[in-house]
């Protein structure tokens, strides 16, 4: 059997059919030389296959995955993820590419040296509370609901692994004032950031909510995550669609990146201004109970 080998170099849609190719090689029992010496090429094209080097033509992904014993929509989708791997941006829309993205997401997390998360309305993904992040998903249904909570949550034990990548997260001071699941939950995930923010390879810094100089936050929300191997990949993300950028595109937001950097608060004076907003909500939560409850009010900001 010949492969011909795209040169896709990388590209955010080479990565995600990487990622699943490995998977589901891992989920035949397979090692790379097995499936190797089953569709007869090297080893190393495998490798290449599933790092997003190159991929392999939509008719030898097809080979690929039969020999996997893939078949149904997840081989339809697959053999389709392989046409137009070497453009070098991606779209995806609908419920199944909004899964893909999400898989491509936390592969990039995975294989990522520095994740730069520029968010102007809500926390960082990797920095959720479970309960802050139930919030935001409050219409998945119930069941599909937990298992996404999880899903993000754990996502965040990359940041405690050996190896860890630099998570740079720069967040609006707007999305620290919002109250997304009511004020105790956002007590807690603001404590949470404090917390995050002691780690060695996170930096959390805060964009003030008001600002007389227009910067690239004011554009919207991306992520910008940089890896050992290959360009840089800029994800955008919108209520129903998302968007993969690499190659010259992504020169602009690694621009955007140094501006905002300018403009925020430094660490110390983020981490003071998390603490106070947190022990303001703290107060305001004391009173409410005082009301509900007949406890005796708290004045808000002490402890």
């Amino acid at each position: 059997m010949i492969f011909v080998v795209g040169k896709s170099e990388h590209t955010p849609k080479a990565r995600a059919l990487g990622a699943e190719l490995r998977e589901c090689r891992i989920e035949a029992g397979l090692t790379q030389h097995e499936l190797a010496a089953r569709i007869g090429v090297s080893h190393v094209s495998i490798s290449r296959y599933e790092t997003g080097t190159r991929s392999p033509r939509p008719e030898d992904a097809a080979q690929l995955l039969a020999t996997l014993g893939v078949a149904g929509q997840r081989y339809s989708e697959l053999v389709e993820l392989a046409r137009g791997a070497e453009q070098s941006n991606w779209l995806e829309t609908g419920v199944n590419g909004l899964r893909r993205e999400l898989m491509t997401v936390i592969e990039f997390e995975r294989i990522a040296t520095r994740i730069v998360d520029v968010e102007t309305n809500i926390v960082p993904g990797l920095l959720q509370t479970a309960d802050y992040a139930r919030a935001i998903m409050g219409e998945v249904p119930g069941a599909d609901l937990e298992a996404r909570v999880a899903l993000r949550v754990g996502r965040a034990a990359i940041l405690n692994r050996k190896g860890a990548p630099n998570l740079v997260a720069i967040v609006s001071e707007v999305a620290l004032r919002q109250r997304i699941g009511g004020a105790e939950v956002m007590v807690d995930q603001l404590r949470h950031l404090l917390k995050a923010a002691e780690l060695p390879n996170v930096t959390i810094i805060v964009l003030p909510a008001v600002s007389e100089r227009w910067h690239p936050a004011h554009a919207g929300a991306f992520i910008l995550f940089e890896f050992p191997k290959g360009d840089p990949i800029v994800h955008l993300e919108h209520f129903a669609s998302g968007a993969f950028l690499h190659a010259k595109e992504v020169a602009a937001y690694r621009r955007a990146v140094d501006t905002l950097q300018e403009v925020a608060m430094d660490e110390e004076t983020s981490a003071r201004l998390i603490a106070t907003i947190s022990d303001e909500l703290e107060g305001t939560c004391r009173i409410e109970r005082y009301q509900s409850d007949g406890e005796n009010p708290v004045t808000p900001g002490t402890r």
